[in-house]
């Protein structure tokens, strides 16, 4: 995989005259330059189906895709077919065409925390880190590690894919579905959080008596850890001391690998889509992404709007109600009637539904006048199946031209 694209490059194509609305998910697939695709958002609007149905997409069209989930709700390996997924990519069964293939994997947080520290540890040291407590702790539940370990698992897979060599690679393209945070933005925060933490005043002070001379072990360092020991407890902070000693050689290699998937993620090898649905919440989380995504100069592709209200028919709302009403008004209306009546009112309520998402939609246009979008229209049903996601892939591609 090269990387040696400039920034100039618009990411995606549009196969339509109005390119500055448009967004051709096929042209992003399709592009071999495109190396990582990251699918981010708010939770609950449909980002892991959607991750999902672009690799499959991918592979039918061609590529080798890696697509890695942080959903704890394991729908992906279902709607995939697979019994489970965990921390190796495991190939899709059924997947892929013309020389395509998919693989698929879950982040599984802990594991990729383990591995790192017996990757770039003594054997010795590796298991003091591990057996310690304060690491269990801090790799099972810590505020931001499963972020950081997507950020970290994502640089592993790339390194993986490049080390093939270009001609024998195992994938030309890797699909992230990014964690179901709080904040759609804990993912691009998460770097920056750990080296915040790596470098903070506690960390120093802990690290003191195992890098100093003995002069550091003054009266003033005594007190310090006196307090700490009413707070914490003397164990816990022994637990704390001994992990930040042992862990002390690899903070330098944290931060190095955090920036230089930053960097990665810079890069014009990668696209950005940002997922929501037509709901105001989620409609304000794709903006906060995407005004930060251009902060940090990262490669936006575009906006997927997902779930979209379409009603059955083309009628006003208002005039569907007002006919539900006159024939329910009738002097004696019939059953035909009253179930014309009823689905009229059906009809009228989607439409409602239907004007108040677009507002929505056209509110981000407006402030977002140059970011691509397309919009997709709910299913029926709950997608639970390759033919599922085949189908919402075929779909977000046929909705490019309809923007």
């Amino acid at each position: 995989m090269s990387r040696s694209r400039t920034r100039s490059r618009q990411v995606g194509g549009s196969t339509t005259a109005d390119a500055a609305t448009v967004l051709d998910v096929d042209a992003i697939i399709d592009d071999p330059t495109i190396e990582i695709v990251v699918c981010c958002g708010a939770g609950g609007v449909g980002k892991t189906t959607t991750s999902a149905a672009l690799a499959l997409r991918a592979a039918e069209r061609g590529r080798k895709v890696c697509v890695l989930t942080i959903d704890p709700a394991r729908r992906l390996a279902q709607s995939l077919g697979l019994t489970a997924l965990d921390n190796v990519p495991r190939p899709v069964a059924g997947a892929g065409a013309d020389g395509g293939s998919l693989d698929a994997m879950m982040l599984d947080m802990k594991r990729t925390f383990d591995e790192v520290v017996v990757a770039h540890a003594s054997p010795e040291k590796a298991a003091q880190i591990l057996g310690n407590p304060f690491y269990v702790a801090l790799s099972s539940s810590f505020a931001g590690t499963q972020e950081y370990m997507a950020m970290e698992k994502l640089g592993q897979l790339h390194a993986e894919a490049v080390a093939d060599g270009a001609d024998g690679r195992r994938w030309d393209l890797i699909v992230v579905d990014t964690p179901p945070s709080r904040s759609a933005l804990d993912f691009l925060d998460a770097p920056e959080r750990l080296s915040s933490l790596l470098d903070g005043r506690l960390i120093r002070l802990l690290l003191a008596p195992a890098r100093g001379p003995a002069r550091l072990f003054s009266a003033g360092f005594g007190m310090i850890t006196s307090a700490l020991n009413k707070v914490l407890g003397a164990q816990v902070l022994t637990d704390v001391q001994t992990f930040v000693a042992a862990f002390d050689t690899l903070f330098g290699g944290f931060r190095q690998r955090a920036e230089a998937t930053f960097a990665l993620l810079q890069d014009q090898g990668t696209a950005f889509l940002v997922i929501a649905s037509p709901e105001p919440d989620a409609m304000r989380e794709a903006s906060y992404f995407v005004e930060r995504l251009s902060q940090d100069a990262m490669p936006l592709a575009g906006l997927v709007v997902n779930r979209m209200t379409v009603p059955a028919f083309a009628l006003d709302g208002d005039d569907a109600h007002g006919a539900a009403r006159r024939l329910r008004g009738r002097t004696r209306p019939t059953a035909d009637d009253l179930v014309v009546a009823s689905l009229l009112e059906v009809h009228a309520r989607a439409e409602r539904v239907a004007e108040r998402e677009r507002r929505v939609v056209k509110g981000f246009a407006a402030a977002h006048p140059r970011v691509r979008r397309v919009e997709l229209a709910s299913l029926a049903t709950d997608v639970h199946d390759l033919d599922g996601l085949a189908e919402v892939g075929e779909r977000l591609a046929a909705a490019s031209s309809r923007v």
